[in-house]
């Protein structure tokens, strides 16, 4: 980051949403993949991953340990609530919720590390922009939505059959004769799911990635800034304590609902 940049609030702020990115494709213009997304979804998959075998690795029927008791608890709680929500037979659910749950918490919980203290490390070595909420980024939300949307597809054509599924499609709610609004009402319901469910999480979290740079930047305006600082910077850390759980939560239960009534005939 040049000197300059760093004089301004706006331009701290502009520096810290920024993704590092790289084009892909012959000129560079075919896509751009924003790597500091992928890298950190995929090194906190790779840790929920770590995180579970750890508790199977000595995993016992007895009295277990103090991971595998958590571990267990939280699958639990997962499950239960898979259970209670969705209607239909398929065993996946519960793994799906298990897996978005978890994902989205640990994609989440990277708000709570401050933004300098990965950025700065990082421009040592020559990175000079590093977005660290992979969920702050709505490419990764709306890739989460977009999975949902295609397992929600996949759903509804296993229990109903293409046949069926094309039928309903064109007939419900208002009947074979009013063919075109009915499809135009569930071709709107279908598309309408993965976009809020994406924005949905991404507002929330890109929301509070603002936020939490305003008060970092109100942190070096002399000593009075550094403590409104430190008391925002507490304030809005505890409160994101109660968002970053909550937001994978509702993501987690939307899905399930949403495989749930795939499932439904009208």
């Amino acid at each position: 980051m040049a000197g300059e940049a760093e004089l301004t609030p706006t331009s701290y702020i502009q520096h810290h949403l920024h993704n590092l990115t790289a084009q892909v494709g012959e000129g560079g213009g075919f896509m751009t993949l924003h790597l500091d997304t992928l890298i950190t979804s995929v090194l906190t998959g790779a840790l929920m991953v770590f995180l579970f075998w750890l508790a199977t690795r000595k995993a016992t029927a007895g009295v277990p340990g103090k991971w595998q008791a958590f571990v267990e608890i939280c699958l639990e709680f997962v499950d239960r609530q898979a259970r209670d929500t969705y209607q239909g037979t398929s065993k996946l659910v519960t793994p799906i919720a298990i897996t978005l749950f978890f994902w989205i918490l640990l994609m989440n919980t990277m708000k709570m590390i401050p933004a300098d203290f990965i950025a700065k490390p990082l421009e040592w070595v020559g990175v000079h922009y590093w977005k660290p909420v992979p969920t702050a980024d709505v490419n990764a939300t709306l890739g989460l939505s977009i999975s949902v949307f295609f397992l929600t597809l996949f759903f509804a054509l296993r229990a109903k059959g293409l046949g069926h599924f094309t039928l309903e499609f064109l007939t419900a709610p208002f009947g074979k004769w009013m063919m075109p609004f009915n499809l135009v009402l569930n071709t709107v319901e279908w598309l309408s799911k993965p976009i809020s469910l994406a924005m949905r999480l991404f507002g929330n979290m890109f929301g509070g990635e603002i936020v939490f740079l305003l008060i970092w930047v109100l942190g070096g305006a002399g000593l009075l800034g550094l403590l409104g600082g430190a008391v925002f910077g507490f304030g809005w850390m505890v409160f994101h304590l109660l968002v970053i759980p909550l937001q994978a939560f509702i993501f987690m239960m939307l899905s399930i609902v949403y495989l749930s009534l795939a499932e439904d005939s009208h």
